[in-house]
This record gives C-alpha cells, sequence and structure tokens, in this order.
C-alpha cells in the first residue's frame, strides 16, 4: 500500500491510496477536521493547514510499520512486508529527534492508561509535538519556553483563548507525568482570559423553516439533533442497539470526556425512525447476501466478540450509501455517513431558508438548550441531557430567562412612535 500526499490547490492538501487501504488507515484520515471526499478523482483532501498536516502524519505514524521515503513534491509511506518485522514491540523510527518521538510516544501510553478520549489524545498529542518542534532557545528554562510558545499561538497565529488554554494543559500535563515536573512550581504561567460568548440560538419558527428545507436521512438527522441536543459526532456514531422504543430514550455511548447518558427520544420521530432502521436493515442484508456486513465494533467488544461485526443491532443508525473497498485485500465495508455530508446540507437549507445567523449543526444543539429552558424545565434538567459535567457551563443558556435587550422599550421608539 502507498500513500501519496500533495498540495492539491491553494486552500486543500490531497490524500490518494494506491493499492488499497485499511480501515485504520482511513480512520486516520477522517481524524482531521475538515477533510472532504471527492469521488470524481477518488482523493481525500484535507485543508492546506501546518495543523491539519501533523495531525495527518501522527495519525499515519501512529499505525506503524512504515518506512518513510520523503520526496520533494509528495510523500510516500510504503508499507513494510509483515514478514520483514523481527520485533513488532520496537517502536516506529520517526524522522525528527528520536528522544523526542519517545517522549511523545510516552505522553500517548499515559493518557491511554488514563483513559482520555481519543480526541483529547489527540490534541494533546498535537500541542506537545508542536511544543516540541519550537524549542530552539535551549538557554531559557520550561517556564520560559512553554509562555514564549503559548505567545507565539496568540501574537503569530491569532488563535482564541480556549484554543491556547488547552494546549497550555496539553503541556502542563506532558511536564508532570511525562518530565516528572511539578506544575505548581510555573508560577507565572500565561493563562488566557476566556471571552464569555453568547451562543448562536435559531427560533422555533427558523428551526423549522431548515429543517423543511432538507429531505431523506437528513433531514432526520437534523430532527434528532434538535429532538434531543446531542452533539454531531454522537449522532453519527448511533448505533440501532442504542434506540429503546419501548422506554423513549437514545443511549449516547462514550460522549465528550467518554461519558454515557440518555435522552429522550422524540415521540414525533419514532414512526420515522423505525421505518429508517427497517431500510437500514434492508441494505444491511443485502450486504450480508454479497459477503460483507461488518461493522467497526468498539475495542472491547472486538476482542470478546469478534462475529458481533456481522449483527445487525451493532451496525451505524446512519450508515454510508457506498461500500468503501479495500483494493488491495477486496475487503468491503460500511462506515458511518461523514460529517461533511450533513454540515454542507444544513448550511445550504439556512441560506435557501434566508436566514443571516452564523448557524451550524451545533446551533440545534444551542437551541434544544435555549428552547427547554424557555419552555420551564429547571437546568439541572437541561445540563444531564447536553451532558455537561458542571452547571456552569449550562448556565451560558440563562440569558433566555431574563428579560434582556428584546424586553426592553429603546426610548427612541418612545418619542417616534407617534
Amino acid at each position: 500500500m502507498k500513500i501519496i500526499i500533495r498540495g492539491f490547490d491553494a486552500n486543500s492538501i490531497s490524500i490518494q491510496f494506491e493499492g488499497g487501504f485499511s480501515t485504520s488507515m482511513l480512520n486516520a484520515v477522517r481524524a482531521v477536521p475538515g477533510r472532504t471526499y471527492n469521488p470524481q478523482r477518488k482523493i481525500w483532501m484535507i485543508p492546506c493547514e501546518q495543523k491539519s498536516l501533523d495531525l495527518l502524519l501522527e495519525n499515519i505514524y501512529q499505525i506503524g510499520d512504515f518506512n518513510i521515503e520523503e520526496k520533494r513534491e509528495e510523500w510516500y509511506f510504503p508499507q513494510k512486508n509483515p514478514a520483514e518485522n523481527k520485533n513488532e514491540t520496537e517502536p516506529l523510527k520517526h524522522p525528527s529527534d528520536s528522544q523526542k518521538f519517545q517522549e511523545l510516544q510516552k505522553l500517548k501510553e499515559i493518557l491511554i492508561a488514563k483513559h482520555y478520549s481519543p480526541r483529547t489524545i489527540e490534541n494533546y498529542l498535537y500541542w506537545t509535538k508542536s511544543f516540541l518542534r519550537s524549542q530552539k532557545n535551549q538557554s531559557l528554562n520550561e517556564e520560559e519556553q512553554i509562555n514564549s510558545f503559548l505567545t507565539g499561538l496568540a501574537v503569530k497565529q491569532n488563535l482564541s483563548a480556549p484554543t491556547q488554554n488547552q494546549a497550555l494543559a496539553a503541556l502542563l500535563f506532558f511536564f508532570r507525568f511525562v518530565r516528572n515536573q511539578d506544575p505548581e512550581n510555573f508560577k507565572n504561567i500565561i493563562h488566557a482570559k476566556n471571552k464569555r460568548r453568547i451562543p448562536c440560538v435559531l427560533s422555533k419558527e427558523e428551526v423549522r423553516t431548515v429543517i423543511s428545507r432538507l429531505e431523506g436521512s437528513k433531514r432526520l438527522a437534523t430532527e434528532i439533533l434538535y429532538g434531543t441536543g446531542m452533539r454531531l459526532n454522537e449522532l453519527l456514531t448511533l448505533r440501532i442497539l442504542d434506540m429503546d422504543f419501548d422506554r423513549k430514550e437514545i443511549t449516547i455511548r462514550c460522549g465528550k470526556g467518554g461519558k454515557d447518558r440518555r435522552v429522550m427520544l422524540p415521540e414525533s420521530l419514532v414512526s420515522k425512525l423505525k421505518e429508517h432502521i427497517a431500510d437500514v436493515k434492508l441494505l444491511h442484508e443485502k450486504d450480508l447476501s454479497e459477503g460483507w456486513g461488518k461493522v467497526l465494533l468498539p475495542p472491547g467488544i472486538s476482542k470478546r466478540s469478534p462475529e458481533s461485526a456481522k449483527e445487525f443491532r451493532w451496525q451505524w443508525l446512519f450508515p454510508q450509501k457506498n461500500r468503501w473497498k479495500n483494493e488491495k485485500t477486496g475487503e468491503e465495508g460500511r462506515h458511518h455517513i461523514d460529517e461533511s455530508i450533513l454540515q454542507k446540507a444544513v448550511k445550504k437549507a439556512v441560506l435557501e431558508a434566508g436566514i443571516t445567523k452564523n448557524a451550524s449543526c451545533h446551533t440545534f444543539r444551542h437551541s434544544f438548550a435555549t428552547h427547554l429552558l424557555e419552555n420551564g424545565y429547571d437546568i439541572r434538567t437541561v445540563q444531564e441531557l447536553l451532558g455537561h459535567s458542571d452547571v456552569r457551563t449550562t448556565m451560558i443558556y440563562t440569558h433566555v430567562l431574563s428579560k434582556g435587550a428584546r424586553e426592553v422599550i429603546s426610548p427612541l421608539d418612545g418619542i417616534m412612535g407617534d
């Protein structure tokens, strides 16, 4: 197998597989935010940004068993012959400094041992790797190096305060658990002040208008987003077994922070969901009849019960339209739909509705919480449904409980109204 990475245009980098690909390799590309697939050229594209490229390469490195040969215009990653691997546990040779790479490997192992979520592991590795690469002035102490790195994020890259603080959290974790230094000794670390932002919220009529412009599974998916308040990736990773029609509940597994929770199953969606699941079952039966039908299982289940991969209950609620195919092995299967498909559909519907708000898929989550509070539900109930660990996170929606600017009559209206 060979992966070719090259510049596509001013805004995109293309990734092409030659000789087939594995599921782990496909997931390495899928893990890059903003990636899209071009079915005509059969290539993946990621944003032409250093962060996206670094994340892609890091994901590929973690798969292992690759020789890396760098070209002037392309990067090739020819896969080794497994028979040549004398020691499968030997760490991957990395083109950068070996000591720093060993520290990154140790960091990843500690994060996994502490059961941090895959997204957190991905972000912590990225920021730590960026920090290690930025260490040019060795005369500075650790605290000065951290502050210099964080200042560069704010001044040179113009990153937001939450992003800067996420990078700081990653570095403090790195120094504490990898380099065994107490973060309490860093007295003058720069902490960015987070700005309070009011979330974008659609009115009930605007929600109805946007949803009415969607069709098929995209409409159903958007209705679930608004009807339950779940996040986009929580929706996409739903499986058939997560639907409980008797209790009118949906189970969200491994949400943000690796937490499970239950949300209501809207009564108005019961019949639509049953019809949709019936269609998914027909699609799954077709895959089985053609010799396929396996789905990616959670790590624990795949080890204990690998045969469950063909069971209908483990299939994605929103599977891909077309099966992916490994041209080398001939293996075929289905992943859940890509997030970009629903994001583009919602964006198009918002524009067609003439709505000027900066609305996205996540806006339906904000609207869900706001409308529940407007309907009189207490904030603790909303907190539980959203999966927030701290009620202060949920309190951002309490702006709807006060009169606010919309209920105050402007003095201009008092003198000009007549």
